[in-house]
């Protein structure tokens, strides 16, 4: 049985006069990698430095492994590792130099230190840079190193704040695999505006946008929910716009050239064999059928037609 290891509720904070997140409400259990996915400056920061104690919400409660993040701070801080957009690095420092300050604001002791320094290196795979300068390390490797200061005290829950913003493609591909490695042990949440990145990264997905819940489910009704529901059709010989509407499960057809078509349709099953056979028994010369996916623009905005606004 698994436990909850955070609990949120009804959470609301804003900047001046305007809200940034509104009546957030939701659970993590133990273990696995969660995703919070919005567009930049949907509330996800807002709502990950609330959870850490960065920040202090206007309303609303947090609780970690059953500590109050108000009343009981250290005791629930004491569960969190957390990586802000911008690793708190200490550049002048080695990589070594660097975790073992870090294992002593974390009040690990003394006797302990060394073991958990080595630990967190090896996890994060920067054993072998331990004598070397930080400033000298890639981005990727940069980033590694802020993930090892941040489950050096083995806490219940990581918090990765973008964690693969900047990186190159190979290195993205590395911290991915960190991050579902470490989601074997903890719990971790990957906060992202990058759709792709969640869907290879999260096993469970919610959604912030414009300080609302949008979205609460597992990856694969996420991905389910934003089935693409249109393809473009390209043809030597293409047939009048009603003959195509005429086609079984064909809800829609927008003309974008003499020879392309975007098909609308409101049941994929067997949508492209069906386009296809009537292609070929007309002589419409099928050239290109492709499948659209839905931005994450429209994704948001889907969603967030969806949720009535809620006022303070």
């Amino acid at each position: 049985m698994e436990n909850t290891i955070v609990k949120i509720s009804h959470l609301w904070h804003r900047y001046g006069s305007s809200w940034a997140i509104q009546d957030i409400d939701f659970e993590i259990k133990e273990y696995g990698v969660l995703g919070l996915l919005g567009s930049n400056g949907a509330g996800k920061s807002t709502t990950m430095n609330i959870m850490c104690g960065v920040l202090n919400q206007v309303k609303g409660d947090v609780n970690i492994g059953g500590y109050d993040m108000r009343k009981n701070p250290i005791e629930a801080k004491k569960l969190i590792g957390f990586l802000p957009q911008n690793a708190p690095l200490y550049l002048d420092l080695t990589v070594h130099e660097y975790l073992t300050q870090c294992a002593h604001l974390r009040l690990i002791p003394k006797k302990e230190i060394e073991q958990s320094v080595d630990k967190a290196m090896a996890k994060c795979g920067v054993s072998h840079f331990r004598n070397r300068l930080i400033s000298n390390l890639s981005g990727g490797y940069k980033q590694r190193v802020g993930i090892a200061q941040a489950i050096i005290h083995e806490p219940k829950l990581v918090v990765l704040d973008e964690p693969t913003n900047g990186l190159d493609p190979n290195q993205i591909l590395e911290v991915r695999k960190l991050i579902k490695e470490i989601g074997e042990e903890k719990s971790v949440i990957f906060s992202s505006h990058i759709l792709s990145e969640v869907q290879a990264t999260c096993e469970h997905v919610k959604m912030i946008e414009n300080g609302l819940m949008v979205f609460e489910d597992s990856m694969d009704a996420f991905n389910n929910y934003i089935e693409p529901d249109s393809l473009l059709m390209t043809m030597v010989n293409p047939p009048l716009p009603e003959v195509l509407k005429l086609i079984p499960g064909v809800n829609e057809v927008e003309v974008l050239s003499a020879k392309q078509f975007r098909i609308r349709f409101t049941d994929a099953t067997n949508i492209s064999e069906k386009l296809i056979e009537a292609s070929v028994d007309a002589g419409w010369r099928l050239r290109e059928l492709t499948l659209e996916k839905s931005s994450l623009d429209q994704i948001f905005a889907q969603l967030s037609n969806k949720t009535p606004n809620k006022n303070s």
